[in-house]
Parts: C-alpha cells; sequence; structure tokens
C-alpha cells in the first residue's frame, strides 16, 4: 500500500513538517514523487518511520539513527528485538517502582513492615541494570558472573545511610581526581588521595578487594572507550591519569 505525505502523517501521528524535515535530512526519503510532484511512500518507507519512531521514542538522536539506520549492516529484525528488550526492562522498572509506591503507602499507614534499604531498591535497581547495559558484557567476562552477582546484590542490600555515602564518596573522587589532574602528578598527595578514595569507593559494592582487581579496573577505563569517555568528559586524559596514579596505588601494573 502506497500512501501521500499527508496520509501517512495521520497514518503515525507525526506532522507533515517533520516528515519533509527527515526528507531533507536524508533519513527517511520518498518511495517516489508522482507526475502531481507529491511524495508517495511505499511499505519499506513506513516500516522505516516506525523504526525512527522506536528510536526517537528512546532519545537516540536523529544523526544517530541516520547512522544506524543507514548503515550495510542494519538489520529490521535485531533492531525490533533491541527495542523489544529495552522496553521490557522500562517496564519491569516502572512495576519495581510502583510496587515500591504501594509498599510505600502501606508502610506510611502502619500496615506493614518496611526496612530501610527496601525503600530504595528501585533507584538502585535502575543503576544496577544500567551498568549491565552499558558494561555488563565486559565486566562479566572479566571478573565471572558470580563476582557481579554479589557486587549488585551488596548494593540492593545497602541501607538509606550506606547509599547515601556512596553516591556521596563518588563525587569527591571525582573532585579529587580533577584537582590531582590539575598537578600533572599521579604519585603526588592528591593523586594517592584520589586512588585510596576510589578503593574505599570499590569496597561498598565489592565482595572482597584485591590490589590486582582494582589495578585491572583501572586499565579498563583506558582501554574501553565508554569508561574513558566517562572520566574524561571535564578534560581528556584524565581516566589515563586515574590508571596511573592507581598502579602507582596498588603498585600493580595490568
Amino acid at each position: 500500500m502506497e500512501y501521500t505525505i499527508q496520509k501517512l502523517s495521520q497514518l503515525a501521528g507525526v506532522s507533515t513538517r517533520t516528515l519533509r524535515y527527515y526528507d531533507e535530512i536524508g533519513i527517511l526519503k520518498p518511495a517516489r514523487i508522482n507526475s502531481s510532484n507529491y511524495r508517495i511512500y511505499g511499505q519499506r518507507e513506513v516500516d522505516l518511520l516506525q523504526q525512527i519512531m522506536f528510536y526517537r521514542e528512546m532519545g537516540v538522536s536523529l544523526d544517530t539513527i541516520k547512522k544506524i539506520i543507514t548503515a550495510k549492516e542494519f538489520d529490521e529484525e535485531r533492531a525490533l528485538e533491541g527495542h523489544l528488550a529495552k522496553l521490557l526492562a522500562e517496564r519491569q522498572q516502572l512495576d519495581l517502582l510502583i510496587g515500591n509506591v504501594k509498599k510505600t503507602l502501606q508502610y506510611k499507614k502502619g500496615k506493614i513492615n518496611m526496612k530501610d534499604n527496601e525503600k530504595f531498591q528501585g533507584f538502585k535497581k535502575k543503576l544496577i541494570e544500567e551498568n549491565e547495559q552499558k558494561y555488563g558484557k565486559e565486566i562479566r567476562e572479566k571478573y565471572g558472573d558470580e563476582q557481579v552477582n554479589q557486587s549488585n546484590q551488596k548494593m540492593l542490600n545497602m541501607t538509606k545511610e550506606h547509599y547515601e555515602d556512596f553516591e556521596k564518596l563518588g563525587k569527591e573522587v571525582q573532585d579529587t581526581l580533577e584537582a590531582a589532574f590539575a598537578t600533572g602528578d599521579p604519585a603526588g598527595e592528591l593523586g594517592q588521595k584520589t586512588a585510596e578514595l576510589h578503593k574505599r569507593w570499590l569496597t561498598y559494592t565489592w565482595s572482597s578487594y584485591s590490589k590486582e582487581a582494582h589495578a585491572a579496573l583501572a586499565q579498563m577505563y583506558v582501554d574501553d572507550e565508554r569508561f574513558t569517555a566517562y572520566y574524561d568528559k571535564t578534560q581528556p586524559g584524565m581516566a589515563a591519569f586515574l590508571r596511573d596514579a592507581i598502579h602507582i596505588y596498588t603498585g600493580v601494573n595490568a
């Protein structure tokens, strides 16, 4: 079936202006232009628009979407499977938060008891899931499922006070790292203070600490561009500086 731009606009619930813009930037071109100079869209374009709308709903930029859907290896079925997995994860998170709100209401009404750590499980679980999505594969390959699962469980079991301390310490690590980086000396007082704070931050979630594991993680901050981007977001080179400070602190070169 074919659609004019007006009909496709009505079908998809997007404006004709948006469809024209998609044509202009090359993300969704019509199948053809008819004799009356109208844009005509076919089944392929309808399916592609659906993909674009899925990605937009997930907050992906148009530039990134264009790179994804125009890539030679783009597989529509795999993309749909990815959308489904993400949506199911979001629904699970939403269900968890709804359950948490309901339980909190019961607690406020004096009908049940609720431990402090239970009040924050939805938020901590979201953090764990985000970390799994970003870094889970590499971390599990490096440290094993058991170690990672224990770390995740330790975070879920944190009390309100411990979780607040964990977040506060994470910020202190970043602030101290920035100050240490300005000195240019990873072996200096501030560089080594950063490494010590980082160790303390890790022990909030690690079931056990070892210098070797600490040094290996620091090396990953440089080897994996996603970690590097996180630590280099303020200034390029901070991930490598942190790696060097931790290697000096632990005496281990991973």
